[in-house]
């Protein structure tokens, strides 16, 4: 089972930063996927970014532009950097780690950290 530790999320005013943090206990896959998805009450949860341990990137269309993922593989860890935050991201953000080339609501080989809630309001 892969354990997860999630940071940084919190209350923040329109257009200022926050910066995420999800580390896993291990990586068992050779090409592997780490990413964000958030959610929020009464809708379906959705992709915020995501990242192969190669460095492919993929975005949801909403931040694309203000949010940024990256990693280190060597420590296990996925970082997202987000920026002029609006306040229609306020969600639970929900870290994902994944085999490589498969979706996000495959029942294998898929996990899912505990969330972290972001709130941006003024």
């Amino acid at each position: 089972q892969v354990q997860f530790v999630e940071s940084g999320g919190g209350l923040v005013r329109p257009g200022e930063s926050l910066r995420l943090s999800c580390i896993v206990s291990k990586r068992d896959f050779s090409l592997d996927i780490m990413g964000w998805y958030r959610e929020v009450p009464g809708k379906q949860r959705e992709l915020v970014a995501d990242m192969t341990n190669g460095g492919t990137t993929n975005y949801g269309d909403s931040v694309n532009g203000r949010f940024s993922i990256s990693r280190d593989n060597a420590k296990n860890t996925a970082y997202l950097q987000m920026s002029n935050l609006k306040p229609e991201d306020t969600a639970v953000y929900y870290c994902n780690y994944r085999r490589g080339g498969t979706s996000y609501l495959s029942w294998t080989d898929n996990y899912w950290g505990q969330g972290t809630q972001v709130t941006v309001s003024s």
